[in-house]
């Protein structure tokens, strides 16, 4: 999930500047008895910041240009340890599920800790990156070349959002960061209690190639898609405030963490129209 580890209580602090203050030799009013008059003053003073020591918009894509790289190159490797057999059944490494706690710890403790960013983001690409190739090479032995098109999709939907977003047909007012916000952490909670569930047996995750699980992915996915419309919104955000460098590492992990989701939500969804 992504949004709820991008969001504007990250870089205020890192941005925020003291109101009020005197500027740089600032006359003050003298306490004698004389008449004091404004001074002459040259107009506001802006805070200097050497050049390079704040974010960009460019050099958060960039970042996250090479996470995905470095996620694909651990996807290989992922896809090539899971062992298959002529007869079709498939066995993930023992190292898979450690690996996702992993990627999951990296992307918390980014939250708490923005600056080490640069470190957990590739970390977090390298476990993910090992736990979605394992992912992908169970889901294309069972349905063949379902793999390339979760990809080609995923792209489609990230560009078709970076459109609609540049060109402000689709506008991230306070109502839809809500109401995105909300539906994203009510999904983790959700997946959560499934998950806890599952140790005991119970199935409550839709499955199957019935219209609710179909109408059920779409919306997951859908509310995933949106969620890249605030990481761009949270991108442009932290670049007008003047956050500090090492951000550009935090928005790439967070729209990568949104990539990856989106990626897993479009290829459930498309097995899921596969066994219809």
């Amino acid at each position: 999930m992504s949004n709820p580890l991008l969001n504007d209580r990250v870089f205020e602090g890192a941005s925020r500047r003291g109101a009020g203050e005197a500027g740089w030799a600032a006359p003050q009013r003298s306490s004698g008895t004389s008449t004091w008059a404004p001074p002459v003053t040259d107009g506001p003073v802006s805070a200097w910041t050497p050049a390079g020591a704040v974010m960009t918009a460019r050099g958060a894509m960039s970042a996250t240009l090479m996470l995905a790289v470095v996620m694909l190159a651990a996807a290989v490797v992922g896809w090539g340890q899971v062992a298959t057999s002529p007869d079709g059944t498939v066995a993930l490494p023992g190292w898979l599920f450690a690996a996702a706690i992993g990627g999951m710890v990296a992307a918390l403790v980014a939250t708490f800790k923005p600056a080490w960013a640069r470190v957990l983001a590739p970390v977090y690409a390298v476990l993910q990156g090992l736990v979605v190739g394992a992912i992908s090479k169970v889901y294309n032995v069972a349905y063949d070349g379902i793999v390339l098109q979760a990809v080609g999709a995923t792209m489609g939907v990230f560009l078709v959002m970076l459109a609609l977003y540049r060109t402000r047909v689709l506008r991230v007012t306070s109502t839809f960061r809500r109401v995105i916000v909300g539906a994203t952490l009510g999904i983790m909670v959700f997946y959560l209690v499934a998950l806890v569930a599952s140790l005991f047996g119970a199935e409550i995750v839709p499955s199957g190639s019935g219209a609710f699980s179909i109408g059920f992915s779409l919306v997951v996915a859908a509310i995933a898609a949106f969620n890249l419309a605030l990481d761009f919104d949270f991108i442009e955000q932290a670049e007008r405030a003047g956050a500090p460098k090492h951000m550009e590492w935090f928005a790439a992990l967070g729209l990568l963490v949104t990539i990856v989701w989106l990626y897993l939500e479009i290829l459930r969804l498309l097995a899921k129209l596969r066994d219809r």
